[in-house]
């Protein structure tokens, strides 16, 4: 985005900014600001959300996820956990991945944990069809809805996710056009060159 241009001045009189002026520069200050900070309060907030729900498995009956997750575990382990392991073993795992998130360290093996407990958390869509929906697939009940709304957290792991080696966002269309002239160029160089014997 460019920076918007000052209004016109002349030699005997200055002309005020228009409304559309200061809101461009409003709307400039926001979007620079979410760019410097977005990823950052994405990467808490799912933090909190993880370490939370998380801290509510170790007390019994205090989430409302805790029967679904550990019938869904029952089934992945052949009935060999019973849900007076697999539930605490549920919550320290998403309280690791909650504390990775607040700290922002060992972020790689964060992602990897909260990938993997997110690809767990959608088995009971197939596993219990008849409790997660209420009409299949359009109308899902309660419970299938917790699930579905995953979606979002697996999307916000992946923004995070991108910036983990140093990434950020790019505000600026102008920039934004440049890094991607950049990158393709790079690209296509990597590629003739790995060509050439």
């Amino acid at each position: 985005m460019q920076r918007p241009k000052a209004p016109p001045t002349g030699n005997t009189s200055v002309t005020p900014p228009t409304l559309a002026w200061r809101l461009n520069v409003l709307e400039l200050r926001l979007i620079t600001w979410w760019a410097r900070h977005g990823i950052t309060l994405l990467r808490l907030a799912l933090g909190v959300i993880f370490f939370w729900f998380g801290a509510l498995k170790y007390f019994p009956g205090a989430s409302s996820a805790e029967d679904l997750a550990t019938r869904t575990i029952s089934v992945l382990s052949f009935g060999h956990l019973a849900p007076q392991m697999s539930l605490p073993l549920l919550a320290t795992w998403e309280c690791l991945i909650g504390l990775g998130l607040l700290t922002g360290r060992l972020l790689r093996i964060t992602l990897l944990l909260l990938f993997a407990q997110m690809a767990g958390t959608f088995l009971p869509l197939a596993f219990f069809p008849h409790e997660t929906f209420r009409h299949f697939p359009l109308v899902p009940t309660l419970e299938g809805q917790y699930i579905i709304k995953n979606l979002v957290l697996v999307a916000s792991g992946l923004v995070i996710g991108a910036t983990v080696r140093g990434g950020s966002l790019i505000h600026d269309a102008g920039a934004a056009d440049t890094a991607e002239r950049t990158q393709s160029v790079q690209q296509r160089f990597r590629r003739r060159f790995q060509r050439e014997p």
